[in-house]
This record gives structure tokens, C-alpha cells and sequence, in this order.
């Protein structure tokens, strides 16, 4: 579902990303582990090419991403992000940030935009905040709708660039559940996160990040018990205490 392929990420004479291949077969949970400034989240901004990479190969449901003049917008459309700020319209209302895009962007109609809507709402526990705005939800609730919004897309994949980094300790796992429950869903989802447990809980696999190159690849038992890098020993000490 997702292929990357020697794919390197510079920012002037900083290289975020170091010759990356990396494959994320349909239905699979994969979870980004690494320190801040490793190159977690410019990975997954690769995936849907909110960053470019400056060398290698992004296939996404079997387009090339990095080809000149791929319908870049067309796959966006299937693949929906969650990053850790909301990003909700704060002048509409929770069932409006829902159906707006897919209005707009998928040409569906308002019924049926409608309808999904309300299921997803059901979906996230909020179906009661429907007729609120951003402003009169609280942290977790506003990433939960925006967990919604992107389902409202019916995306194939979904990407989580630290959603509950923004949150207060309390309201982190109200999104994880949210998360958790996604993870039976079928969906192929990447999650970049500190949260270990829900990494223990949620994912197929764990891939640990350091200075912009893939350390650690394995099953989260492989991970946690029997990491093989001396990098990844010390950063799993310093979590782990």
C-alpha cells in the first residue's frame, strides 16, 4: 500500500531522512517510534507528499508520488492524515468540519455526506457534539472529530503524525481508544508516536527512527523485549524506566 525507496529528506544542510526503504503492506498498523528530531514525522509527510522528498520513490496505492505530474490530489483523497493539532473550522459547526470535504472534494452529496457523518460521530463517542462548535470542545474531543472527519473520506490509509501530543495528560487516552478501535477496522494506518502502550496494544509492527534512518523494524514483542540496536536499548531505558 505504501513504498518507499532510497528516499532521503534534506532541509538546507540538514538531511532529516537518510536513504529510507520502507514497505507498509494493505491492513497493516505500523507505529514510528524515535526522539524528537529523528525524522518521524517528516517520514510520514513523505507518504502523502506534504513533503517532498529531495531524492527516492513514493508509491502510494500503486502511484508514483514522485513522478513529474502524479495526481498527487486524486490519492490525497484516500489517504487522510491526523496531525496533533486539530486543524477544525472553528467557524463551523462539528457536523459541518465533516461533510465539507467530502462535499467539495469527492462531489457527494449532502444526505449522504450527512449520514456517514453521524456514523462516524457515533463512532468517536460525540454524536451529542454534532451542533457544537471547535471553541466549546475540549482538546480530546476536537482530535476525536478530527479522527471523524478524516473516516468521512472513507480513506484506504490514514496517517497519525503524533495526535495526542497537543493533549493533556487525561484526554490522551480517550484518542487512543479511538485509535485502538481503528486497528480493527482494516484500515492500513501509520501512527507516529511516544505513546509505548498503545504501540504494545495497537500495532502489527514498530519501527524505530534515529537521526533519520530506520534502526529497529520488527513485531512490537520483538520491539519491547528483544530489541537488537544498542540505540534503540537506550532510548527504551530512558522511556521505559
Amino acid at each position: 500500500m505504501i513504498k518507499l525507496t532510497g528516499v532521503s529528506k534534506h532541509f538546507g544542510s540538514h538531511q532529516a531522512l537518510k536513504n529510507i526503504d520502507l514497505e507498509v503492506p494493505a491492513g497493516q498498523k505500523l507505529v514510528v517510534i524515535g526522539p524528537s528530531g529523528s525524522g518521524k514525522s517528516t517520514l510520514i509527510r513523505c507518504m502523502n507528499m506534504l513533503e517532498k522528498p529531495s531524492a527516492g520513490q513514493v508509491i502510494v496505492d500503486g502511484v508514483d508520488l514522485t513522478a513529474h505530474r502524479a495526481p498527487i490530489a486524486k490519492v490525497r483523497q484516500s489517504v487522510a492524515m491526523v496531525f496533533q493539532q486539530f486543524n477544525l473550522y472553528p467557524h463551523k459547526t462539528v457536523l459541518e468540519n465533516l461533510t465539507l470535504a467530502p462535499i467539495v472534494v469527492r462531489g457527494v452529496s449532502k444526505d449522504e455526506a450527512t449520514e456517514t457523518a453521524l456514523q462516524y460521530l457515533e463512532r468517536v463517542g460525540l454524536s451529542e457534539k454534532k451542533d457544537k462548535y471547535p471553541a466549546q470542545l475540549s482538546g480530546g474531543q476536537q482530535q476525536r472529530v478530527a479522527i471523524a472527519r478524516a473516516l468521512n473520506m472513507h480513506p484506504k490509509i490514514m496517517l497519525f503524525d503524533e495526535p495526542t501530543s497537543a493533549l493533556d495528560p487525561e484526554m490522551i487516552q480517550e484518542v487512543l481508544e479511538v485509535i485502538v478501535g481503528l486497528a480493527d477496522s482494516g484500515i492500513t494506518m501509520v501512527v507516529v508516536t511516544h505513546e509505548m502502550g498503545f504501540a504494545k496494544e495497537a500495532a502489527d509492527r514498530v519501527i524505530f527512527i534515529d537521526e533519520g534512518e530506520i534502526l529497529e523494524d520488527g513485531t512490537p514483542i520483538h520491539f519491547f523485549e528483544n530489541p537488537q540496536h544498542d540505540r534503540t536499548k537506550l532510548f527504551l531505558s530512558k522511556i521505559l524506566r
